[in-house]
């Protein structure tokens, strides 16, 4: 029991944001550890910070397994707004003492966004000040190389930390989740909302098997014990962005090509799921295991890969999670970008002398729903066309060439080729 205590006290938390991955991974897995004598959220959303103080730092989150949903309620958070003078002077206050820092935003480029105020702004200070015995910091953001460049923006502020132990982390966060508004959903799913005080709910899968960057600050131990190790989380980024996002996406591009609203729909859907497994395993699978082989990790094998594939995919169409198809396909234009899911994965493929024919299916879908959404998306008029079933392929190579801001790469031309024989292909698959 005493020993138990000591570890209890050592440990102190921070996130930056609170959406369903800090609520439903990082700060879950802080309070269950039962080793840390502060957990801490920055969050900027001041009607979820009040709901979550109202409810005396409780709040619920909800578990989408493969038989149904679970709730669970962490207790003991405190969240903070940084945009309030005196929410911000306690944040610094915290971040001083922090052995365990994590960064949950919707991309790397929020980093440096509010300036003195902002995330690494605050984080290089904290650094700057802390009286911890050591800190790590996870970047999990979506991004091979998140941790790099949060410690560069970190950096820049306050220059290395002299005399301190601190090392950024990488990661891999496989867990699927979201955030549920609407009522009628909250109420047919059966989901307990964030707290009473606020109509919105988190929802998460289960699988919690969350890889991360070695720790190798002599001495420390963290309190969150529960995450994969590796020395080297490099191949394991490139699974997750050229297996786990790109066929996620595809699936979204051409269910929403097929008229789909759930990706529930789209697993019953046997065209749709064999088109995403023949991607998975034929092309980015097959790449992957080329060049990763000789790690000798049971992922990059045949059958590793397969069974990785075989359990996104049904993940992904879980009827649980309730996934939307709007959700899944939203942000296009970054996700159609040169080394994003779709064309990086093509290229990848390519490189290792395979032929993408499958996503180019998926990057056909992908330019269909830009035009859907063309609006939306600011397209150039010149580009707005009305049915994607009538581009020729100059129009195809225009819509290509506007995403990329013309940044060409190696294999530009041929990744056009491909994706304009596609346009046949798929009118003829899904019509």
């Amino acid at each position: 029991m005493n020993s138990q205590l000591r570890t209890f006290v050592k440990h102190i938390f921070t996130g930056f944001g609170f959406g369903p991955i800090q609520a439903g991974l990082f700060a879950k897995e802080a309070f269950e550890s039962r080793s840390f004598s502060r957990i801490v959220a920055a969050e900027i959303d001041q009607a979820l910070v009040d709901a979550v103080r109202a409810n005396k730092g409780s709040y619920y989150v909800n578990v989408a397994g493969t038989n149904g949903i679970d709730v669970l309620k962490i207790d003991g958070v405190e969240l903070l707004n940084p945009k309030v003078a005196a929410d911000r002077k306690i944040l610094l206050e915290v971040l001083a003492q922090s052995t365990e820092v994590t960064t949950c935003l919707p991309s790397v480029n929020f980093y440096d966004t509010g300036g003195a105020a902002g995330v690494a702004a605050a984080i290089a200070e904290g650094l700057n000040n802390s009286i911890a015995e050591a800190t790590i910091i996870y970047a999990a953001e979506n991004h091979n190389h998140a941790a790099e460049i949060l410690q560069q923006t970190v950096t820049k502020k306050v220059g290395p930390p002299v005399g301190k132990k601190v090392q950024f982390l990488n990661t891999v966060i496989g867990k699927m989740s979201r955030v549920v508004d609407d009522s009628a959903e909250i109420k047919q799913l059966g989901l307990r909302t964030i707290t009473p005080a606020i109509k919105r709910a988190f929802l998460v899968e289960e699988f919690n098997r969350i890889l991360v960057t070695r720790t190798r600050l002599a001495g420390f131990r963290p309190g969150i014990e529960v995450f994969v190790e590796k020395d080297d989380l490099l191949p394991f980024e490139e699974a997750k962005l050229y297996g786990h996002n790109a066929i996620h996406s595809l699936l979204g591009f051409l269910g929403a090509v097929r008229g789909y609203t759930k990706m529930t729909e789209i697993g019953k859907d046997r065209l749709i799921m064999q088109i995403g497994r023949d991607a998975f395993l034929q092309e980015s699978g097959a790449a992957l295991i080329k060049k990763y082989a000789h790690l000798g990790d049971g992922l990059f094998t045949e059958a590793g890969y397969r069974d990785y594939a075989e359990d996104l995919l049904g993940r992904m169409t879980n009827p649980y999670l309730a996934d939307t198809v709007a959700r899944v396909c939203r942000d296009a234009v970054r996700k159609l970008g040169t080394t994003e899911r779709i064309f990086g994965t093509m290229q990848l493929v390519l490189e290792y002398g395979i032929e993408p024919k499958n996503m180019a299916l998926a990057a056909m879908a992908g330019v269909a729903v830009l035009l859907a959404k063309s609006q939306e998306y600011n397209l150039p008029s010149n580009l707005r066309f009305s049915d994607w079933r009538k581009l020729g392929g100059p129009d195809i190579e225009k819509i290509i060439n506007w995403l990329w801001k013309d940044q060409r790469c190696k294999n530009s031309e041929r990744l056009i080729q491909y994706v304009q024989a596609a346009k046949d292909h798929l009118i003829g698959l899904l019509g």
